[in-house]
């Protein structure tokens, strides 16, 4: 999309630099990125921020695989003897 925008002449020299951008369009593609980035990191960690992950105990790990075992068994026995 083509758009007309007075950015200061140092501002864009600086971004070229850091950038290592060729020309106005990558330093200011570059900046873009750079920022829309940066905003979802912030978006991300705020998220994680407000819904911490939780990772299970070994004591709810080893409940969860005795359930398992004891369905399982379970399971096993309802069918009756093959034959």
């Amino acid at each position: 999309m083509k758009t007309t925008i007075d950015i200061p002449q140092e501002l864009l020299t600086a971004v070229m630099k850091f950038s290592g951008a060729k020309t106005k369009r990558d330093a200011v593609i570059a900046a873009m990125e750079d920022y829309h980035h940066r905003q979802e990191a912030e978006a991300f960690f705020k998220r994680i921020e407000e819904n911490p992950l939780r990772f299970m105990s070994n004591d709810e790990i080893e409940a969860a695989d005795v359930a398992e075992a004891t369905r399982q068994l379970a399971d096993y026995q309802s069918r009756g003897p093959e034959r």
